[in-house]
């Protein structure tokens, strides 16, 4: 637009002062449309009206080029880079590989290419993009009661689950255990199991033998105590059944004595 007010006020002036050929004419619009359209190789860049040669990838522009020298450039500094032919002054940095972002460095950043990040051991990428990790958390550790039912890798974080009853888990294991069971003879439950934590089993002691011992064959004299206290009224009942039957027949039999008799005198 500049150009095009700057080639109308030429043409106003030589106007002015005298007049102006049509070939002169046709001279200056054709140069000014030329700048216009002006377009340069993907290798190269506008600048004052003119193509200057790109610089390589790993380097910068130091000077554009002018009509007697080319572009002059420079080699990217430590910690930058340029990975593609370029027209700007700066390069670009290289990105950082924090631990505290829970990055460390896959490959390192070279004057041609950037750095590239991944989750340090135990940490999973939250921000990726194509083959960058920007950002990494740690991975979930699962609470005492659950087990890991999956685990986490760079990309998905540990999955957890709840453990299901007489089971536990202490939260590090990838499956729950059954409860230790205190079944042996010399054995007594401690503390009962939870889901995070086995039954704990004891030997049993002298003492509580002893008391256990005492205990079991107490309940067995009772046992034959009332086992014999059935046997005697059992016993007692029976006899006295038996003595009033026996005494009802012979009061029969005495009551048909005299009868018996009587008929024998008829």
């Amino acid at each position: 637009m500049v150009l095009m007010k700057t080639a109308n006020m030429s043409y106003e002036k030589y106007w002015r002062r005298k007049p102006l050929n049509t070939v002169t004419f046709l001279i200056i619009m054709m140069n000014v449309f030329s700048v216009l359209s002006l377009t340069c190789h993907r290798t190269e860049y506008l600048i004052n009206q003119r193509c200057c040669p790109k610089c390589p990838p790993g380097s910068r522009v130091k000077t554009d080029c002018t009509e007697y020298r080319s572009t002059s450039c420079l080699s990217c500094i430590d910690g930058s880079f340029m990975h593609v032919p370029t027209a700007r002054r700066e390069c670009f940095f290289c990105i950082n590989c924090d631990s505290g972002s829970g990055l460390r460095i896959k490959t390192s950043c070279t004057r041609t290419s950037d750095a590239v990040c991944e989750p340090l051991d135990g940490f999973y990428c939250t921000d990726l993009e194509i083959d960058h990790c920007f950002r990494a958390q740690e991975h979930t550790s699962c609470e005492p009661g659950k087990y890991i039912r999956h685990k986490g890798t760079a990309f998905t974080d540990t999955e957890c689950t709840h453990c299901s009853s007489d089971t536990f888990s202490d939260g590090t294991s990838t499956s729950c255990q059954s409860h230790t069971k205190c079944d042996s003879p010399n054995l007594q439950l401690i503390k009962a199991g939870t889901a995070s934590t086995d039954a704990e089993c004891g030997e049993l002691s002298s003492n509580t033998a002893v008391i256990l011992g005492a205990v079991i064959g107490a309940v067995g004299l009772v046992t034959l105590v009332i086992a014999l206290g059935i046997f005697r009224f059992w016993y007692k009942h029976k006899k006295s059944s038996q003595y009033s039957e026996e005494r009802r027949n012979d009061e029969d039999a005495a009551e048909r004595e005299p009868l018996r008799k009587q008929g024998y005198q008829q």
